[in-house]
């Protein structure tokens, strides 16, 4: 298997996590330059369908795009260790945090780095400081969200490291291109945010 990736942008890091925490080393990692516009070529489109990051081309040539998507292939091919929930309600509880990440803190973020700094003003028809600014204030409340969370769980999704807190930390590891960095006061944040960025996979993910 081939995974398209590229080391500038957030979405394919979470797969390089999953395959790190799973101890996944037989996919080859093919770098697209963003930057350059290599996933717009039609030869990009043709492979995957989609100028997205990530893909993941299967070993007959099918391409799975969307990063929870190939979050979750690479899971039911590799169970252990688990990071989607091993029963009906576990299940539920890790998809329903996932969505709330991603929604209200990853994109919200990821949309407010685009829109602020200067380096990404080519991924963007024209930048926009209010869009920036409205897309951190969303962000922002959410992890007052998380903080409330965070003060009775380790993790969180509960008791137990799982995707959620991969797409939570690598949302907010992507703000550190503008150096932001959460309100202090979010001091259960703060504490799982260093705990969840000193596991070993969050180092092979980057």
């Amino acid at each position: 298997m081939k995974l398209y990736t590229s080391h500038r942008a957030p979405n394919p890091r979470r797969v390089r996590w999953v395959m790190a925490e799973k101890g996944i080393e037989d996919v080859d990692l093919i770098e697209i330059d963003i930057m350059a516009g290599e996933h717009r070529t039609p030869e990009y489109r043709a492979r995957v369908g989609v100028s997205h990051l990530p893909a993941l081309e299967l070993d007959d040539g099918t391409a799975i795009s969307e990063s929870l998507a190939i979050c979750r292939y690479l899971e039911a091919l590799n169970p252990e260790p688990n990071l989607f929930g091993r029963d009906a309600r576990e299940q539920a509880f890790v998809e329903m945090w996932t969505r709330r990440c991603e929604f209200y803190l990853a994109n919200p973020i990821m949309f407010s780095v685009r829109h602020s700094h200067p380096a990404l003003a080519a991924l963007e028809a024209t930048q926009l400081p209010q869009v920036a600014e409205y897309n951190r204030l969303t962000a922002e409340r959410f992890m007052k969200t998380l903080d409330r969370r965070l003060a009775d769980n380790p993790f969180i999704a509960g008791d137990r490291f799982t995707i959620a807190d991969i797409v939570a930390v690598v949302g907010l590891d992507f703000a550190r291109l503008v150096k932001y960095r959460p309100p202090e006061e979010l001091t259960h944040l703060a504490r799982w945010l260093a705990e969840t960025r000193d596991r070993p996979a969050a180092k092979a993910g980057v």
